[in-house]
């Protein structure tokens, strides 16, 4: 079973940035799209934003267009989501999500591979 291994979750105040990784060892995404998902108390988990392998395309949820950037290296098989202008309403656990396949989907039922999750906490 391939495990995405995140880090770079924590604590922020409002206005904050976090810098999340994703790291797939032991499998290759570079041709597959990538994304981050995020799962808030007491609510489904929800599309945040995915990548083309090649990262030519990019797709994010409205409410985090202009904060959040997504990216990737593939030659250190990692995904990254530089987060910006935080807000408590972005608190939540965070996910990697890996496809096997190539196409730009935002149902988290189309991923195949997940991570354990990573803690982000906006304070107000």
């Amino acid at each position: 079973q391939v495990q995405l291994v995140e880090s770079g979750g924590g604590l922020v105040q409002a206005g904050g940035s976090l810098s999340l990784s994703c790291a797939a060892p032991g499998r290759s995404f570079n041709t597959n799209t990538m994304g981050w998902f995020r799962q808030a108390p007491g609510k489904e988990r929800e599309f945040v934003a995915i990548i083309s392998g090649t990262s030519d395309n990019t797709r994010y949820t409205d409410s985090v267009k202009g904060r959040f950037t997504i990216s990737r290296d593939n030659a250190k098989n990692t995904v990254y989501l530089q987060m910006n202008s935080l807000k408590p309403e972005d608190t939540g656990v965070y996910y990697c999500a890996g496809a096997a396949h190539r196409f730009m989907v935002v149902g988290a039922f189309l991923y195949d591979y997940w991570g354990q999750g990573t803690q982000v906490t906006v304070s107000s």
